[in-house]
């Protein structure tokens, strides 16, 4: 099975980084993608100076891509925060000022998927604690995207690469996605459904597809091992995807991918194949 139906958008947070920020909306175009993702691009920075906003709009704007996903704020990533929300103090603190900011920027541009990443596990600080204050901020969280017209992401990432962070598993960030809905009677919460990660958490990928594509808000992709681009690993991608595709999901899916070593614009061939 191919990817011939599937639209794909890029991450730039992760993908064309050998360019400054501004100029990778415009790079990703020329590579023949019309729509682009980003982590929150300023990672001391949860409101940045208004300047700062309007600049990356404008190349957005000007390179005529569609931002599709947005961060909140989640510390230095990739690196060894690993998000906020449900760390007590000062990060936590970050994250609230970065909601509102988050969510106006992603309205101005017409995104409609936010996605809020879980806090690592804290030294000193209870799990019911920290799970406590990670829900109140979710659903802050969740309350914003609504009002926006937008979703609210919550990710699982990977146990081997991420071990403090609590949800590394589907059902985990599942069970989160089902508690903030309950609780914010908003029913906007889903799950960011992201195969590397799963994959390096050793789950039945196609089991989870079959489990929880209807609460599926987002797809995000690279292969395993070595976190590169489709080919480049073990995983059946072009099945996987058309599998999600059969299961109801018709969204938006991100190379979350590493470039190689030629750069990022030499790393898209396989879409002309259509397989992995």
């Amino acid at each position: 099975m191919g990817f011939n139906d599937t639209r794909f958008d890029v991450n730039l947070s992760i993908l064309f980084t050998e360019l400054p920020l501004l100029k990778r909306p415009a790079a990703a175009a020329a590579a023949g993608f019309d729509a682009v993702e980003l982590w929150w691009p300023w990672p001391d920075a949860p409101v940045p100076a208004r300047s700062e906003l309007d600049a990356l709009r404008a190349a957005l704007t000007d390179a005529g891509t569609q931002l599709v996903g947005l961060n909140f704020y989640a510390g230095q990533l990739p690196g060894p925060d690993r998000g906020a929300l449900s760390v007590p103090g000062e990060e936590s603190e970050r994250f609230r000022a970065n909601i509102e900011v988050a969510a106006d920027f992603a309205e101005s541009v017409g995104c409609r998927a936010l996605n809020a990443l879980y806090g690592n596990r804290v030294e000193g600080v209870s799990e019911e604690e920290q799970d406590r204050l990670a829900l109140e901020n979710l659903i802050l969280a969740a309350r914003a995207a609504d009002r926006i017209g937008a979703v609210l992401l919550v990710e699982a990432l990977n146990r081997p690469e991420s071990p403090r962070y609590p949800l590394v598993s589907a059902p985990a960030a599942i069970e989160v996605v089902d508690r903030v809905n309950a609780l914010s009677g908003l029913g906007n919460a889903r799950f960011l459904l992201d195969l590397y990660h799963l994959s390096m958490n050793g789950e039945d990928l196609a089991d989870v597809i079959d489990r929880f594509a209807d609460r599926t808000g987002h797809v995000q992709i690279a292969d395993n091992p070595g976190r590169g681009a489709p080919g480049t690993g073990a995983l059946p991608l072009a099945d996987l995807i058309g599998r999600l595709r059969k299961s109801g999901y018709d969204g938006w899916v991100g190379l979350e991918y590493k470039p190689g070593p030629d750069g990022s614009s030499a790393g898209f061939g396989w879409r002309q194949g259509g397989t992995a």
